[in-house]
């Protein structure tokens, strides 16, 4: 026998109420011509902090409290019959909590009948939370010159020409992979130039949505859409110092326009409003990538690139200044030897050799999130070893090449094999202290000679000798 359409219905039902609930980026709620809710999804009462019984078959209004002034989106959706792109909301539930949501609400019809309301919503309450939080910690810049850690030609002669750049208000690109240490450069240009006592402001451009990104940077009139209200932006707040704005290559082609005409006018004019507004503000700015590439891919428009980049600072890559690193587990190692109150002395051959064959794709970041995760390894060793190096890291990490032999070399005479054996670690630190003395006897102690006769860096000779005691008199 065939199903009846009132069976028919109920297990359609039960399908889109499982499709909604399974969704779990935006929320969902409909009303009925009435105005009382007739499908509410699990993450519309995650984001509105109500059940479905709270909601249901209520009357809107009897649950939702919206300030003087404002209106409900999906009572004016339905009553105006009228569509609402990427609007923006603030309002409270019935226990007092403010919500906040970016909707896409529209009207349902039957025909030319309009019979209900949808809104699609986002939560943006959390985003807004961060906002003012990073409103609030302007001007907290502790990174100066000083903490650049490295002494290699390619960090140095960046550093050098970094400091140039405050002498000017200039808008300054700095390009360098991810974890290279970007903001660092930046807020030591702010900390160095004459505007290290104004505002220091840094905003990620591909931290949020292109809908609140706008806004943020150029602020927003009371009554420009729903929920919002008179609030400037982070141009007006930095006014006087220096505006970050970080992975530029993010922000979509009509925010880089808008944005082109803040910088080339000096002025801004807040969402909803008619009015310009002067700013005087330093603009830096980073990408993560090639700035050309980035143009030929349409990521970055040419007239902003050129804008931008009156500097160009390029950060070289971890694996480009490898005699740095050691410098780099050192102070990692000492950071963290205070934070967990340990006492790790370094790292073990074993380790310093795959460090300097490891090519470090997340840079300066990477490391450093090594070296926390493998002393949160440690219990009483005084170094890491390959056991405590992350797991992920060991998977991704190159394999170990194998040693040349040093029993021929150690001592110049191969052991009597009826000595009992060693522990094979004793016996190569031991025949690695001998033969650097060896090769420092033979280049009459000079550090560099050594190391290229040794094929190391002078760094990695340096660190070596520390670790193996060995002095120069």
């Amino acid at each position: 026998m065939g199903r009846s359409n009132e069976e028919q219905v109920t297990t359609l039902t039960q399908i889109y109420e499982t499709l909604l609930n399974k969704i779990d980026d935006v929320g969902v709620h409909v009303i009925n011509e009435t105005g009382k809710t007739i499908i509410y999804n699990k993450k519309m009462m995650e984001i509105e902090s109500l059940s479905r019984e709270d909601v249901i078959n209520k009357d809107f209004l009897d649950v939702f409290l919206f300030e003087d002034g404002q209106a409900s989106t999906l009572l004016k959706a339905l009553h105006e019959k009228k569509e609402f792109r990427n609007m923006k909301q603030t309002y409270f539930n019935n226990k007092g909590k403010e919500i906040k949501t970016i909707n896409n609400t529209f009207p349902i019809y039957d025909g030319d009948y309009v019979i209900g309301a949808m809104e699609i919503a986002k939560d943006v309450t959390k985003l807004e939370h961060l906002i003012r939080k990073n409103m609030e910690s302007k001007g907290n810049t502790r990174f100066t010159f000083d903490s650049i850690i490295g002494k290699s030609h390619a960090i140095q002669e960046v550093i050098e020409n970094t400091k140039k750049t405050t002498r000017t208000p200039s808008s300054v690109l700095i390009v360098g992979e991810t974890g290279t240490g970007k903001e660092l450069f930046a807020q030591s240009i702010h900390n160095g130039s004459d505007r290290s006592s104004a505002p220091f402001i840094s905003q990620n451009c591909a931290a949020l949505p292109e809908t609140l990104i706008e806004s943020l940077l150029f602020g927003t009139k009371k009554g420009a859409f729903t929920g919002a209200t008179e609030r400037p932006g982070l141009f007006e707040e930095a006014e006087g110092g220096t505006l970050l704005l970080d992975e530029i290559n993010s922000l979509s082609p009509m925010l880089q326009a808008k944005l082109l005409r803040a910088i080339q006018e000096k002025t801004i004019r807040r969402i909803g409003d008619t009015v310009d507004r002067k700013v005087n503000v330093r603009i830096l700015s980073t990408i993560n990538e090639d700035p050309i590439e980035a143009i030929a891919n349409d990521r970055l428009r040419k007239d902003l690139y050129y804008r931008l980049s009156v500097v160009s600072l390029f950060i070289p890559a971890l694996r480009e200044r490898k005699d740095d690193i050691f410098l780099l587990i050192d102070f990692f190692i000492k950071k963290y030897n205070h934070l967990f109150q340990m006492h790790v002395k370094g790292i073990s051959e074993e380790v310093v050799e795959l460090f300097t064959q490891y090519d470090w794709p997340g840079n300066v970041r990477e490391l450093e999130h090594v070296i926390e995760g493998s002393m949160n390894f440690i219990v009483r060793e005084e170094e890491i070893t390959l056991t405590h190096l992350p797991y992920h890291f060991r998977n991704k990490s190159i394999v170990l090449t194998q040693r040349n032999p040093l029993i021929s070399v150690y001592q110049g005479t191969v052991e009597d094999k009826q000595q009992p054996l060693r522990e094979l670690k004793d016996y190569l630190f031991e025949a690695e202290e001998f033969y650097i003395k060896k090769a420092l006897e033979q280049k009459n102690f000079h550090i560099t000679n050594t190391a290229k006769e040794l094929g190391l860096s002078r760094q990695t000779l340096q660190y070596r000798m520390k670790r193996l005691n060995i002095t120069i008199k």
